[in-house]
């Protein structure tokens, strides 16, 4: 991992610090001839209000909503109880001397050839909770001329012009860091429940709860702090498991998701679309899988849609779950400074499915 260097401004900006950003924003072939219109034209993936009593039981609720929901690629769930200590509380004040090393993301679309490969693999600063909000609010700022929320629809344009077009080079986002901002108080009702995901993967339907040693981001959560702008390009969760987020506080995040049924259809549009020929040559019978494994591929959905396959879009707020389902792609941005948490889900009915895609994905693949 490359280690970075920058000052605050550096950040504010999006300035590279010397020489590691020569890469040049792509205008032709992945933003299509309609502009942003496409925008309009995702349909929105189902969201699904539990009752108190359907909330009693995370892992039978989500057996329950799986056969609809998962024709989506991915759902959200509004909590009918919430968080009582604030996750920015928890991470400055539950958690004494919690820093967290961030992640350079370059703020471009990729040509994907030899010569334009992204990487995200450039290490940020360290930060406290507090530092890191500082530079995130002057960056929305500086970006927005206000601290307010805006529709989500302006800062999805905003996003894709940015990453297309745009003068900022790169955001820093703070990924995969372990730990939880679920406060330990007694008197935190969603913290008290069995959807605080510490300790969702123990829960007694739950698979994972055979695992000898606990593995962060399987079993144990994984926190996501980010800025505007920043980003998870498109993949599909490891061995095809389901994931859940929830999202703690901050501004919303857009996802979009494609269903698992459809996921060779989507990695056949990556390589005739996305990928340059002469990179696929060298990474095997299993190329474009492999390259989208590495997480830095992203480009809009109106590619997908317009070779007809289907994608769905989610707007997550603070207190929603997303749900992402087995093999199913997806990626996503987010509208400002926020905390998110997520982890694997293993159920029996799941390892099921599971066992039916892997079938799938080598049968598939072999075929080529």
């Amino acid at each position: 991992m490359v280690s970075m260097v920058r000052s605050e401004d550096d950040v504010l900006h999006g300035k590279d610090n010397g020489n590691n950003f020569k890469e040049i924003k792509c205008k032709a072939n992945m933003v299509g001839s309609n502009g942003m219109s496409w925008i309009n034209e995702i349909p929105i993936c189902p969201t699904f209000y539990p009752t108190m009593e359907e909330f009693e039981d995370p892992l039978s609720y989500l057996e329950k909503i799986a056969p609809a929901a998962s024709k989506f690629g991915i759902c959200k769930i509004v909590s009918p109880i919430s968080t009582s200590v604030p996750a920015g509380v928890v991470l400055m004040k539950e958690k004494s001397g919690f820093k967290f090393t961030t992640r350079v993301q370059p703020l471009k679309v990729a040509k994907w050839d030899s010569d334009d490969l992204t990487k995200y693999y450039m290490s940020g600063r360290k930060y406290s909770f507090r530092e890191y909000e500082k530079i995130a609010n002057r960056l929305f700022a500086h970006k927005f001329s206000t601290s307010a929320n805006l529709p989500a629809k302006f800062v999805e344009q905003e996003f894709w012009h940015e990453i297309t077009s745009g003068k900022t080079e790169f955001v820093e986002y703070a990924c995969d860091v372990e730990g939880s901002a679920f406060s330990k108080s007694a008197n935190d009702p969603l913290g008290n429940s069995k959807w605080n995901l510490k300790d969702i993967s123990r829960l007694n339907k739950s698979v994972l709860r055979l695992l000898e040693t606990s593995i962060p981001g399987v079993s144990d959560p994984m926190l996501y702090i980010g800025m505007l702008f920043s980003m998870f390009a498109w993949h599909v969760e490891d061995h095809f498991l389901y994931s859940i987020n929830y999202h703690h506080c901050g501004a919303s995040k857009t996802w979009y998701g494609v269903p698992g049924h459809a996921a060779y259809d989507f990695e056949n549009v990556v390589q005739k679309y996305v990928y340059d020929g002469e990179i696929l040559m060298h990474e095997g019978v299993d190329a474009t899988f492999n390259l989208l494994i590495g997480k830095t591929t992203m480009f809009p959905p109106e590619i997908l849609s317009e070779h007809e396959v289907p994608v769905y879009k989610a707007v997550q707020e603070p207190g929603e779950f997303v749900i992402t389902f087995p093999q199913a792609y997806h990626a996503g941005f987010s509208h400002g400074k926020h905390i998110d948490i997520y982890v694997y889900i293993a159920i029996l009915c799941f390892i099921f499915s599971c066992i039916w895609l892997f079938c799938q994905h080598f049968h598939c693949h072999g075929q080529e």
